[in-house]
Parts: structure tokens; C-alpha cells; sequence
């Protein structure tokens, strides 16, 4: 089989919507530190940027340290991570179409480490992306650093970076991280987070997109690009 370029995934508000488990956890932690809950929509606007991020803007009335913070957090998220989370409509079909078609296939996120070996077990994505996971935690610097992409590669047998190869998300973040490394960016409309001014190749209104969009070959006939 040819293989025809690498495609590296965000996780949260791109493969998953994981916005009920997130908010929950985070206000399980606040009501263990005597803070009153917050709306989700107050907790899931600082997703993307790591724990250390959302901690720090979620839980911003304490003056706890980060590392207690993380402590109460974890035991939380560990327990309610994959409780109310779903997978976005096509994303098992496409992933599989995508491996088919001889895309190698990864996965790039600013989340927990922990968290993200849960859910893709659950889920049975392991199978797809096997040792190609760079996630919070693995002691690379996060997205929109390059570095988590050109790691990501690395995992995967040593791949090469190229103007083939894709970053799918749904923050500005991801797009960022595809442009610092020479990558295409397709941005994922119906994710939760933020594209601002950062530039992307592709907009998918639908994870199901993907597969056309990628499949083009010129990101200028591609439907959404910019």
C-alpha cells in the first residue's frame, strides 16, 4: 500500500466532545477547594492549552499550588474522564477509511496523558494510532509548539514532516503548531474551541469532511480553504 502522507488529530473538540466530563471534573475540584460551580461554557473556553492552563483560569480565585491543584484534579478526571464523552458523528468510519487509504495516522494533544490512553482504549483507537500519541505529561513542549508535531512524527517510525502531511483541530493552537512545521491545518468548525486569526488550509464542518478534504490533493480546490 502507498502511503500517502501522515494526519495528526487533536482530541478534545475535534475526535471527542468532551466538554460534560471536563466541566464536571473542574467543578469537582473547585467544590473540594469551598468554590461554588461554574457554568461549562466558563470552564470549557480555557480547554486546549493544557492542565496547567485550565486550572489556572478555571479555579483563578485560589491561590493553592499548581501541583495541589493538579493532585485533587486528577483523582477527579481519572474517575469521570470517560463518562459522558462521545466520539463526534464519523469520526470511527473516517479514521478507518483514512488508515484504508494508506494515511498514517496520529495523535497530537495538549491533554493529560493519562486521560487520553483511557479514552482511546475505550474507544478502540489504539489499534490506529499505536506509539504515534504525544499528549500533556510525555515531556514535550505543547501545541502551539512545534515540537509536540515533529515528536508525534517521530513515533511514527520516524516520519518526515512535509507539506503532504495534515494537523486536524479545533483551536488556533493546532493550526499554529501546523504552521510552525510546515504542515497543513484543517480546522474542525464544529469543535468547541477558537481559530482567532491563526491560518488553516481547510475548514470541516463535519468530521466526515475530512476524508475529502485530505483526499484533494490541492489545498486550493479544497472546499473551505483559505
Amino acid at each position: 500500500m502507498t502511503t500517502r502522507g501522515a494526519i495528526f488529530f487533536d482530541l478534545d473538540g475535534t475526535l471527542f466532545d468532551t466538554r460534560a466530563d471536563l466541566a464536571a471534573t473542574v467543578n469537582h475540584t473547585r467544590r473540594d477547594l469551598g468554590l461554588a460551580a461554574l457554568p461549562a461554557d466558563e470552564v470549557i473556553v480555557h480547554v486546549g492549552r493544557g492542565a496547567r492552563y485550565l486550572l489556572a483560569h478555571a479555579i483563578a480565585e485560589t491561590d493553592r499550588p499548581y501541583d495541589d491543584l493538579w493532585r485533587i484534579f486528577i483523582d477527579h478526571y481519572a474517575e469521570h474522564c470517560c463518562e459522558k464523552l462521545v466520539p463526534y458523528p464519523g469520526v470511527i468510519e473516517t479514521l478507518d477509511a483514512l488508515a484504508v487509504a494508506g494515511w498514517r495516522l496520529g495523535v497530537n494533544t495538549n491533554k493529560p496523558n493519562f486521560a487520553v490512553k483511557l479514552i482511546l482504549e475505550k474507544f478502540g483507537l489504539e489499534r490506529l494510532f499505536g506509539a504515534a500519541v504525544v499528549a500533556g505529561g510525555d515531556g514535550v513542549p505543547l501545541k502551539p509548539d512545534p515540537a509536540s508535531i515533529r515528536e508525534c512524527a517521530a513515533r511514527l517510525g520516524g516520519w518526515s514532516l512535509s507539506a503532504r502531511d495534515w494537523m486536524v483541530g479545533d483551536s488556533w493552537t493546532d493550526m499554529r503548531c501546523a504552521e510552525a512545521a510546515g504542515v497543513n491545518g484543517a480546522f474542525c468548525e464544529f469543535g468547541f474551541g477558537r481559530l482567532d486569526d491563526a491560518p488553516c488550509a481547510a475548514r470541516i464542518a463535519r468530521f466526515g469532511d475530512l476524508a475529502a478534504a485530505v483526499g484533494e490533493g490541492k489545498v486550493s480546490q479544497v472546499e473551505g480553504a483559505q
